[in-house]
């Protein structure tokens, strides 16, 4: 039992590293610079970046929720498809979708060269045109892609309401609307507010729609600051600001689901649907079309044809990346699950408040910027390649070289850092469906705790394992912050290539990269919502008795 908490508590250890760091930096003297700083850009990192997460903020709340509650509480054409369609915008990365709409929304591109065909304008000069390179078309860019995190647990919280509280609604002569504004949001808020929390942090991470918008923020100023100024303390003073950001976002969330519960009683059934027809029926379509539309169909669209058109431009040097962004992504997977193992594992098997305080820090990660999380790796990992390369000089008269910061292993412990808690969260869910019965009954037999979770625990947890791996998976194929500024010389994924691409203007040649790290972003949407569409007690189940098929409503 030592050794299991002695594990949990050193990769604990491990992912707080960065965060202190950067915490331990907010103590360097760097009076001169800071003034400087206060001067010129710091206003306009924190405006823009306050910017941003209220505009987004109100986006997301508008469309996850609305959507959220069409498909749950309304019956209209296609709201089936619509119930896991929402959902696939979250596939897209910020940046991604950032880079297809500037090639469609700018001067040269086919929607302002139609309308000046068909007008007979001669210039820019002739009409208006709303400027996409912006805030408001970051704030915009976001949005397509973040509101899912708002709808996926607003739809979770609402399938789980109990029914005997919108039938109340109902009985008092509620309608659709009025029973969501008055019983089924308030009931609903924690989960709402979780999922904002999750999209205003999302969008603090980014790097790509912002510094290809040139919308300055704070992860803007920590990448130019360090690798443009050369002054990673002064970086490093930067992410503990914006870590006050995100530790500001959490305490908010929490605060909003103090004491609240999102149902009130035990009791479950099927959920009654509010008919819509004729134009209300036109409208909840609208209103769910419109997101899917925009944040997928046509941007997808159009990468598909930008790749056919420009087909010719993919190389070897293409084959080359895609075989990099995979090797780097499975092997941070396989890393991430194996720890998330033995986070839950140990956690099990050594419960008390030490293992639950390192299990909960080692969970911190995710809200981290991917940006603050490199600088905190970074400068540490730098400080040992130089003290081992000038220890072997001196001793051994031979060079070392970069063996943290110069290879993949600072790049893969950043990634296992900043996703780990995506693993672990699924790993320790499934973990805690196994009986502690079986538990004993191995112990009777001799087993050992690692033959146990060999032999009992990993065969039962085999698909949470897969799972969590390829949730792990996508999101280090989408991670661009962390891989720009971690990467060692030479290398290149997808990610950068695309990001690259894009500004120099080449935006059609960057759509077979942006395209494959959005069908590999598919995936892990698809299991959320299965996992969302049997979340709900109550849900009529088919089940196949004799050979023959039989609903049956299953009640807690």
């Amino acid at each position: 039992m030592r050794f299991w908490k002695l594990s949990v508590l050193g990769i604990a250890f491990l992912v707080a590293a960065p965060i202190l760091v950067i915490m331990a930096h907010l103590f360097v003297p760097s009076g001169e610079v800071w003034r400087h700083l206060a001067s010129t850009v710091l206003p306009r990192y924190v405006g823009n970046s306050l910017g941003l997460m209220l505009g987004v903020g109100a986006g997301t709340l508008l469309l996850g929720v609305s959507t959220a509650w069409l498909v749950t509480m309304t019956s209209f054409p296609w709201r089936r498809f619509f119930e896991w369609s929402l959902l696939i915008p979250l596939a897209i990365p910020a940046y991604v979708i950032a880079f297809t709409y500037t090639g469609l929304l700018e001067y040269s591109g086919p929607i302002q060269t139609f309308l000046r065909d068909f007008f007979g304008w001669r210039s820019a000069a002739d009409y208006w045109f709303p400027q996409i390179r912006s805030l408001p078309g970051a704030i915009v860019m976001m949005t397509l892609v973040f509101y899912p995190y708002v709808y996926m647990l607003s739809r979770a919280a609402f399938l789980e309401q109990s029914v005997c509280v919108l039938d109340a609604g109902r009985t008092l002569g509620k309608g659709a609307w009025q029973t969501f504004f008055q019983v089924a949001l308030p009931l609903a808020r924690p989960a709402v507010a979780g999922g904002m929390a999750l999209a205003l942090m999302e969008t603090l991470n980014d790097f790509g729609t912002v510094g290809f918008f040139a919308v300055d923020t704070f992860v803007t100023g920590i990448y130019r600051t360090w690798l443009g100024l050369g002054q990673p303390a002064i970086a490093a003073q930067l992410g503990a600001v914006l870590m006050f950001f995100i530790l500001a976002l959490i305490l908010l969330e929490r605060w909003s689901r103090r004491g609240r519960v999102s149902h009130t009683t035990g009791y479950y059934r099927q959920l009654p649907r509010f008919q819509l027809s004729g134009p209300k029926a036109l409208l909840a379509f609208s209103i769910c079309f419109l997101p899917v539309f925009f944040g997928f169909i046509l941007p997808v669209g159009a990468m598909v044809v930008w790749t056919w058109q420009t087909w010719d431009f993919v190389d070897s040097r293409y084959l080359q990346m895609a075989g990099t962004s995979l090797a780097l992504a499975g092997i941070s997977a396989v890393v991430a699950v194996g720890a998330a193992v033995i986070l839950a594992y140990g956690r099990r098997l050594v419960p008390g408040k030490a293992t639950a305080v390192a299990v909960q820090t080692a969970s911190l990660g995710y809200a981290i910027p991917g940006a603050v999380i490199a600088l905190g790796i970074m400068i540490p990992f730098a400080f040992l390649d130089n003290a081992v390369d000038g220890l072997a000089r001196d001793l051994f008269g031979f060079s070392t070289g970069l063996l943290l910061t110069g290879t993949w292993t600072a790049l893969i412990f950043a990634y296992v850092v900043r996703f780990l808690a995506v693993s672990n969260n699924t790993v320790e869910a499934s973990l805690q469906k196994v009986t502690r019965n079986m538990d004993g009954a191995s112990r009777t037999l001799g087993l050992t705790a690692g033959q146990t979770l060999r032999r009992v625990h990993g065969p039962i947890m085999r698909a949470s394992l897969l799972t969590a791996g390829v949730l792990v998976f996508v999101d280090v194929m989408k991670e661009l912050p962390a891989t720009l500024m971690m990467r060692p010389f030479g290398l290149n994924t997808l990610a950068i290539r695309s990001y690259e691409l894009a500004s120099d203007g080449l935006l059609k040649e960057s759509s077979s990269s942006s395209l494959a790290i959005v069908l590999a972003g598919i995936i892990p949407v698809i299991l959320a919502s299965l996992m969302i569409a049997r979340s709900r007690p109550g849900q009529a189940k088919t089940l196949l008795i004799r050979g023959k098929r039989t609903e049956h409503v299953l009640e807690d």
